[in-house]
């Protein structure tokens, strides 16, 4: 498989910041996204606009970013077609390539890794749109599991968060078959 990881985050109906995304299902298993939780196990992102504070050239280039609770750029986002809900990065001082599936809002984010795909991370994006890694996606989306320590309890979340339940008792049975 190509993509490794999956993380899904959205802007939940209490948050006080707008360009906070809280992860609320994953795979649990990038650290370079795990090490990023709180105290209380939470792991949440800030997705917005390039800072004017950032370089010309970073400005230049991004279309979005997507920052850590401290402020540090954890990815900058392209987006080559605005008209589709697909963008791409790579995570910061790694050789990791992450592709973004979002909604018109960026209120909800999917984000995919791909571990040492930083040098092709546009060709990983053509074949997101063209649609070759839907089955890796199925897949990885399927194993997430909802992030418990993050999910406030809202009924939009709640049952989300059921219904990642479902899905993963079904995967189970289906092993045991």
């Amino acid at each position: 498989m190509i993509l490794t990881d999956y993380y899904r985050f959205e802007h939940l109906p209490d948050s006080k910041s707008k360009s906070r995304l809280d992860c609320v299902a994953s795979t649990q298993n990038y650290n370079e996204f795990e090490l990023l939780k709180n105290k209380r196990g939470e792991l949440f992102i800030y997705f917005c606009n390039v800072p004017e504070s950032f370089s010309a050239s970073a400005q230049r280039k991004a279309d979005k970013i997507i920052t850590t609770r401290e402020g540090k750029s954890l990815s900058s986002v392209f987006v080559p077609d605005v008209t589709l809900p697909f963008a791409y990065g790579d995570v910061k001082g790694s050789s990791d390539a992450v592709l973004i599936v979002n909604n018109e809002g960026y209120t909800e984010l999917e984000i995919f890794v791909a571990r040492g795909k930083k040098n092709n991370r546009i060709n990983l994006w053509n074949m997101l749109k063209d649609g070759e890694l839907d089955n890796e996606i199925s897949v990885l989306i399927k194993a997430a599991v909802a992030d418990l320590a993050t999910v406030k309890v809202t009924e939009s979340v709640t049952q989300k968060v059921a219904d990642l339940a479902t899905k993963n008792v079904t995967n189970e049975s289906k092993k045991c078959d």
